[in-house]
């Protein structure tokens, strides 16, 4: 199993708007794309308070490619993501790694 852990820096003021995004579009469309996400996360106390942290569940880096391109391409979510940024965009950076657990991870 592979964790692909994203992170979206939003632009100022915008994270409401991009947890709205995911609560109403995009994992609809990534349960349509069969897409498994293991958790998402914003900061309680800490910097980067207008950031955005989450986990992808992956059997296989060619199971990421696959899955991750057709919901990139699909037309109703470039659809909803230029609706959602006609007045702007919603975030400025994501970085994104890919994180394989260790021998003693109670994660597998």
């Amino acid at each position: 199993m592979i964790h692909e852990l994203r992170i979206y820096h939003c632009m100022p003021g915008r994270l409401p708007d991009l947890n709205k995004r995911f609560a109403t579009v995009t994992l609809k469309l990534w349960e349509k794309h069969g897409i498994r996400q293991a958790g998402f996360w914003t900061t309680l106390v800490g910097p980067n308070a207008n950031d955005l942290y989450y986990l992808l569940e992956w059997e296989s880096m060619a199971e990421r490619e696959l899955k991750w391109n057709a919901f990139a391409a699909d037309p109703e979510w470039l659809k909803a993501k230029a609706e959602t940024e006609a007045n702007g965009p919603i975030v400025s950076v994501v970085e994104n790694m890919f994180l394989q657990p260790t021998a003693y991870s109670s994660v597998r």
